[in-house]
């Protein structure tokens, strides 16, 4: 804010500017002729004269001929507490009704201009008044001024709503979004400062720095009046990011910066932490509603760091779901250190709180396919797909991950948009050993470990560590003089099992080649018996169009030859297994092997 030309002390110090005397927190006239009015503005006291404070404003007149008692000639004390602008610019005021010369500045004119307004220093009292003064140099000089209009709407965030009403505000920012669309010539043209070599070198960007000195609402209104003069939406976007580098905490930054930046706002003490939330919280939903509903307008990157701070701030909920229909429309340019979006707050249904808000990104995921419904982009599907299973592979490392959650996100696209299941296997993989190492096999009572050491579904490592630990337990038991009945037990479900953890491994592995060997010259085969059933196809379609059209072709070896293979064929593809199948399909079904004695019956799973 611009300060008064006053040689000003410090408190109990006295000084002079054109004719007024400053002692302590009062001014006096320099003049022989006694104060007859006391002005006090803002704790500092004014020794004025009622006539030329009072022939030049209509409000102290005013007040002076309500509030006048007794003597004519008695000191008068009027308060002007609210008066915009403070002591500086009743100071300048009280100049100009002295006759002394004001220097108008761009630092002063707005509370000078709003100052007139307030004490109705109008024509009707005096031609050439305060009023008329400011008005002009506000018309003629600031508003044809790129810096100027900066300076005056930055000096208007402490006059509202004085400036507001006084259309200030209005005409600063129209006057700079003119010139930001026309360019870098349509600043001031007598300014040959290398701030202007660079903001024609710049071009397109060269006013994005400065107007992003603004408060939030001052730039609203500029990129308001920007937009609606039809600047391109890229470059909107620019200036919104820009603005949100400097003012927003880790906006301008990746990752973890953004959380470091946040944990200040929130941490602060006091009432000042509230007010910083405050504060934030009211530029990010401004910048939501500005920012341009073009594709591309801004990145990506951008909207998903602006959606964090805005989950993390609490903003209206209509604001935040914007935001993630925008993020949707261009999801597909996202990276996964964007989406890795902490939780605040929510929590899952066994109670606990999700690392990463996986139900955000199920949204996000929900409105890219809504959007992908109308522009039918194969390319962004497969990117999508890429991006989700990393998310997957790394979100499945939560214990607090529901198996619900984690399917719901996994299904969430559609198959066509993975040509390859290799990320999904990742993360199904990753998914899987984090569930097995919630469970303590040392733990599991004998019955359970009977039924894990058959259990299909289970991965083979976690098998072979049942059998290990089921052999310590066998091997502490006997040490131990255990109860004589378990013994044999845990020695009959170690049976025939690998004794140790790397020889069951080895053992793993030899099946798994074997059964591969087995596949491999099952294949083979199947080939080969395809290979000779086309042949014979082919012979009986040539036979059958050398015979004659009236004449049948009686049935050969050939035909039932043929129809043999086919349902070998058939058979093999469909995997059937012809051992336990009877050879003719009017023999019995052959009976079910009986179950051996003792044998307990388990459930496909254990709850």
């Amino acid at each position: 804010m611009w300060e008064p030309e006053s040689g000003r002390g410090g408190d109990g110090g006295d000084s002079k500017s054109d004719g007024f005397e400053h002692r302590g927190q009062s001014w006096h006239v320099a003049t022989d002729a006694p104060s007859d009015l006391l002005v006090r503005v803002a704790g500092v006291s004014f020794h004025l004269h009622k006539y030329p404070l009072l022939s030049r404003s209509g409000r102290l007149s005013r007040i002076f001929h309500e509030e006048r008692r007794g003597d004519a000639e008695q000191l008068s004390c009027i308060d002007l507490e609210d008066l915009p602008g403070g002591a500086a610019s009743f100071e300048l005021a009280a100049k100009f009704c002295y006759g002394i010369a004001v220097d108008l500045t761009a630092g002063n004119i707005s509370g000078l201009r709003c100052a007139a307004e307030f004490l109705e220093m109008t024509e009707d009292l005096e031609e050439g008044n305060l009023i008329f003064k400011t008005e002009a140099f506000l018309s003629y000089v600031v508003l044809s001024s790129w810096r100027d209009s900066i300076v005056v709407l930055k000096t208007c965030e402490s006059l509202s709503p004085w400036a507001e009403n006084l259309q200030i505000v209005r005409r600063c920012s129209e006057s700079i979004a003119w010139k930001a669309c026309a360019g870098p010539a349509a600043g001031d043209s007598t300014d040959s400062s290398p701030r202007r070599s660079r903001r024609q070198a710049a071009a397109a960007d060269w006013w994005m720095e400065d107007v992003a000195v603004l408060r939030i609402d001052h730039f609203v209104r500029v990129v308001t009046a920007i937009k609606v003069k039809g600047m391109r939406p890229e470059l909107v976007g620019a200036a919104i990011m820009f603005y949100a580098g400097k003012w927003l905490p880790g906006m301008a930054k990746e990752g973890g910066a953004l959380e470091e930046g946040l944990h200040i706002v929130v941490s602060g003490a006091g009432g000042g932490a509230a007010g910083n939330m405050r504060e934030q919280r009211m530029t990010v939903e401004s910048l939501i509603s500005i920012t341009p509903p073009h594709k591309d307008s801004v990145s990506c990157g951008f909207l998903l760091r602006l959606l964090r701070l805005a989950t993390m701030l609490g903003v209206a909920p209509a604001l935040v779901t914007e935001l993630e229909k925008r993020v949707g429309m261009q999801l597909e340019q996202a990276e996964l250190a964007d989406l890795l979006i902490p939780c605040y707050g929510s929590a899952t249904a066994g109670g606990g709180e999700t690392l990463y808000d996986v139900d955000l990104v199920r949204r996000l995921v929900e409105h890219f396919l809504v959007q992908e419904q109308h522009d039918g982009g194969a390319a962004a599907k497969t990117r999508v797909a890429r991006l989700l299973d990393s998310y997957l592979t790394e979100v499945a490392r939560d214990r607090n991950l529901s198996p619900t959650k984690f399917q719901v996100l996994a299904e969430a696209l559609p198959d066509t948009a993975r040509s390859s299941d290799d990320g999904l296997y990742r993360a199904v993989d990753s998914y899987l050993k984090r569930l097995c190492r919630v469970m303590d096999c040392q733990k599991l009572s004998m019955d359970a470990c009977m039924h894990a050491a058959q259990n299909e579904r289970l991965p083979l490592r976690v098998v072979v560590q049942v059998l290990f630990s089921e052999q310590v337990k066998l091997s502490s038991a006997v040490a131990g003089g255990e109860a004589a009945a378990t013994v044999p037990a845990r020695r009959a479900l170690l049976e025939g099992t690998p004794q140790s953890f790397q020889e069951g491994w080895a053992a793993a592995k030899k099946d798994i080649n074997s059964l591969k060997f087995e596949m491999e010259g099952m294949k083979v085969k199947y080939l080969e018996l395809q290979g000779e059933v086309e042949s014979l196809q082919r012979q009986l379609e040539k036979a059958a169009m050398k015979a004659p059209k009236n004449s049948s072709v009686p049935s050969s070896g050939w035909t039932s030859g043929w129809k043999k293979l086919s349902r070998l064929t058939k058979m093999g593809a469909d995997g059937s297994d012809h051992d336990n199948q009877p050879r003719s399909g009017h023999g019995p079904a052959a009976p079910p092997a009986p179950a051996r004695k003792g044998q307990r019956r388990w459930r496909n799973s254990v709850s």
